[in-house]
């Protein structure tokens, strides 16, 4: 969506979010307003109300919405002093804080509609005419403390969506709907991937058919990288405070990080494992004749995400990355990111994801951070260089790169046109550096220096990324990945002995297979196969067996095959080498 749209629907949802409140203030006489901005996709207002609303009273409120609409009512904007202000916001003690919390020198400005009137910077839409009727819907009521913080009063929240057009307003909800049936949270149970302990949140319990598909993709990173010159290594759990401080992570990071003492001393659960790369990488003198040196752990990582942002796999305290570390010279650093793009790409594209599915952002300097602008300059100078040399286009997002360095980071945009950032490199010279962790190599002159490190990751948390692959695919992920790639279904039981010698041969072949030997008829052993979303159901009866083939029903609807065993497991050997994703 073109930047012009998206601040044309962002006008039209934040006026949206003013006559919602309207009518909240006409139903329910006495209530406190707060806030209610525009956010993505859509809008929301929160209120202090003079009694618990539901979702019943959802109808009621857009019914004297669409009224307020149909009024024509201008969106007025005056500028007015604080003490009017403090006058028309008398009742509103929310309103008042705000007013209080402006800096001195800004000018205050009201909006006013019909009978309401609202402190607000703008701007709005000139008129309700411009608000359509029928592109709006109230989604839902949910609690929210005061300015986020669980000291202050919870407030109600009512999140709405609104569009140009009823048919944007459609098409978003059919979005919606569709999603919730892609949704990995249900999905995972129905295919008994996964659970997640209401007493342990964050923390997957991945079943045996979640874990299957889980080794997979560990097994498939595990194969990439070797083939690019990674080395793999572990590094420890739980790492002592002194490291974290001289690392940065104690000052910056420390609120994400679960803590331990033991004999005296304070440790913390990794939350990333850069610190312990370095610590490897310091065990013995390195020469520049070394690097680059590409150091990767699948390193099981701890975060402490506040327990309202956790959502299945996508979010969670316990998770492992498929990170990697790569030790560089500064001259080496343009090679090694367009080195890491081509792997990145390649990647995704065996999962599923093509070129123009990847968006890349530039994250620049955050406020708060550590090194000096000098040594940051040099840092983001070297990422855009990188990104020349890779032939990489990119957005800026200013302000969003870690504290210790600039970063790229890779989107992929699904088969919703939803957006997951996943895979990143980020350029550090803070951490190796000697007021840091004083990583040394000697180089070419036979003198020390300290290396740049390329903080990197394709898949990001595999926890997350399975859970993308899960909605992206609806469950009916490709055959490579999926936990189960092949049934076999009797057409009666006097061909149970041929099913089981043909899921023999497949098991033999490396084929995830099982024979489906009960007593359901075959019709309901198919739609139960279908239900599990497996790619292939081989179906054997008298004439498969006097042939020795099987008929081949596809997952994807395509006409039945019949095919020698031999045959098949060719098919799906390459379907699996190629990463075919479409079957």
């Amino acid at each position: 969506m073109a930047s012009q749209e998206k601040d044309k629907l962002a006008v039209i949802r934040h006026s949206t979010a003013h006559v919602m409140a309207q009518a909240v203030l006409k139903l329910f006489p006495g209530s406190k307003i707060a806030i209610g901005p525009a956010i993505e996709n859509g809008f929301y207002y929160d209120f202090e109300l003079t009694r618990p609303i539901t979702q019943d009273d959802i109808p009621e409120i857009e019914k004297e919405m669409r009224r307020i609409i149909s009024g024509d009512h201008l969106f007025e904007r005056n500028a007015v002093s604080r003490d009017e202000a403090a006058v028309l916001f008398a009742e509103q003690p929310y309103k008042l804080e705000l007013l209080q919390d402006l800096p001195a020198d800004e000018e205050v400005t009201v909006y006013r509609q019909d009978n309401f009137v609202d402190l607000c910077r703008g701007p709005h839409v000139e008129s309700t005419k411009e608000l359509n009727a029928q592109a709006f819907k109230l989604m839902r009521v949910a609690g929210a403390y005061w300015r986020g913080d669980e000291k202050r009063p919870m407030l109600t929240r009512i999140y709405g969506t609104a569009w140009e057009k009823p048919a944007e307003l459609k098409a978003y909800l059919d979005m919606l709907a569709e999603a919730e049936r892609r949704d990995h949270r249900k999905l995972g149970k129905e295919l008994d991937l996964f659970h997640i302990d209401d007493e342990n949140p964050g923390q997957v319990f991945w079943h045996p058919n979640g874990w299957t598909m889980y080794r997979i993709l560990e097994d498939y990173v595990r194969s990439k990288i070797k083939e690019d010159g990674y080395v793999e290594v572990r590094t420890p759990f739980i790492m002592p405070q002194t490291l974290w401080e001289r690392s940065g992570h104690w000052a910056k990071y420390k609120e994400y990080m679960f803590i331990t003492e033991s004999e005296k001393r304070i440790f913390a659960i990794k939350p990333m494992n850069c610190p312990g790369h370095i610590e490897i990488f310091k065990q013995r003198l390195r020469s520049y004749k070394d690097l680059p040196l590409r150091m990767a752990e699948f390193g099981s990582c701890t975060r402490n995400e506040a327990s309202g942002s956790l959502h299945g796999i996508m979010r969670v305290r316990g998770f492992v990355q498929d990170d990697a570390h790569i030790f560089c010279t500064e001259e080496q650093i343009g090679s090694e990111v367009a080195r890491f793009v081509h792997l990145l790409k390649s990647m995704y594209k065996d999962c599923g994801f093509s070129e123009d599915k990847i968006i890349v952002k530039f994250s620049t300097r955050p406020e708060k951070r550590v090194g000096d602008d000098a040594t940051w300059d040099r840092a983001e100078g070297a990422l855009a260089d990188a990104c020349r040399q890779a032939g990489l286009s990119y957005e800026i997002a200013e302000g969003e790169g870690a504290f210790y360095g600039p970063k790229l980071e890779f989107t992929l945009v699904d088969a919703l046109g939803r957006q997951w950032q996943c895979g990143t490199i980020q350029v550090d010279y803070q951490l190796p550096s000697k007021e840091r962790l004083n990583a040394e190599f000697v180089g070419e002159d036979n003198t020390k220096h300290n290396p740049v490190m390329l903080h990197r990751a394709v898949f990001g948390s595999l926890e997350r990324y399975l859970g993308i692959l899960i909605e992206n695919y609806a469950g009916a992920l490709p055959a490579w990945i999926h936990f189960q790639q092949a049934v076999v279904i009797p057409v009666a039981p006097a061909f149970n002995n041929y099913a089981q010698t043909i899921a023999e041969q497949l098991k033999a072949a490396g084929i995830r297979v099982q024979s489906d030997l009960g007593n359901d008829r075959m019709n309901a052993k198919i739609r139960t196969a279908q239900t599990k979303k497996i790619p292939y159901m081989l179906v054997v009866g008298e004439k498969e067996q006097a042939n020795q083939t099987v008929t081949i029903r596809y997952r994807d609807g395509r006409a039945q095959q019949v095919q020698s065993v031999s045959d098949f497991i060719s098919y799906v050997k390459k379907v699996c080498a190629e990463h075919l994703a479409g079957i």
